[in-house]
This record gives structure tokens, C-alpha cells and sequence, in this order.
């Protein structure tokens, strides 16, 4: 068993061996999740696969051009 203390910024440090299992690093995000028997940390990643069909398909296609100029005009506000 792995224990931490938590700082007075609310910071606590994953222990070495954990951060190696879990397959995390420095700037890594992790999700706490409250399951039955307590609260579970895991790593906050995803596949790039799963964020397949969050955006529908424009109804014609959009250029290059397009979507630069749509950046410059984002960009002025």
C-alpha cells in the first residue's frame, strides 16, 4: 500500500512506483472517480478513435481558404 499527504494547497504527490503503473508523468491530467467502494485515480486518456462522431459532417465541403479566413475573423474578436 502507497500513501501521500496532502499539501495546504491541496496538492498530494502519487507516489514513483504508481505514477510507473498508471503510466503517468509531469503535466499528465487525471480523473478521480467515485465508484461503490471509495474514489478511484486513473489517467485521463483517451483514444483519438474515441472522439470519432462528436462533430457532424458539414453539408459541403469547406477549403483550406475557408477555414483560414474563419480563424482570421475568430482571431479579431
Amino acid at each position: 500500500m502507497a500513501a501521500s499527504v496532502v499539501s495546504t494547497k491541496g496538492q498530494i504527490v502519487i507516489p514513483a512506483r504508481i505514477r510507473a503503473e498508471l503510466g503517468v508523468q509531469a503535466g499528465s491530467r487525471v480523473e478521480f472517480v467515485k465508484t461503490e467502494e471509495g474514489w478511484l485515480i486513473k489517467p485521463a486518456t483517451l483514444p483519438v478513435t474515441a472522439l470519432k462522431g462528436i462533430l457532424k459532417k458539414p453539408r459541403k465541403p469547406v477549403s483550406v481558404e475557408d477555414m483560414n479566413l474563419a480563424i482570421r475573423r475568430r482571431a479579431r474578436r
